[in-house]
């Protein structure tokens, strides 16, 4: 696979597919957002090794694993999406709060089925 910053290698074809370039970081793990075509979907693309990745898929997998995590998530971001930004980092940043608590809740075992702590 082409390396973020080798955006020929790899950019013309999602966009062939519907997917738009929104977000250049280059120094932040070369990392680059496509948004998709028809679902508001974020397709993240990083360098090679890099640590947001682990990150992310530990995100996911709480998500998936907690019912009280994931709708914690939810209802933070239907709240934020009822907000206008003026920067795209700004809801990023309003994010955080609950991003690094489950993050930090992946640590240890998902809560039991149920996704309420304590049963």
């Amino acid at each position: 696979m082409a390396p973020p910053a080798d955006e020929p290698g790899y950019v013309p074809q999602l966009e062939a597919a519907g997917y738009a370039l929104r977000i250049r970081e280059p120094d932040w793990f070369e990392h680059r957002l496509l948004k998709g075509p028809d679902t508001d979907v974020n397709v993240h693309v990083f360098g090679a090794g890099a640590a947001e990745v682990q990150r992310m898929v530990r995100f996911r997998d709480r998500l998936r694993a907690d019912d009280a995590a994931r709708d914690r998530c939810a209802r933070t971001k239907r709240e934020l999406a009822r907000r206008a930004w003026r920067h795209v980092q700004d809801h990023a940043d309003a994010k955080t709060a609950v991003v690094e608590e489950v993050l930090g809740a992946a640590e240890g075992p998902p809560a039991p089925s149920g996704g309420r702590p304590g049963g």
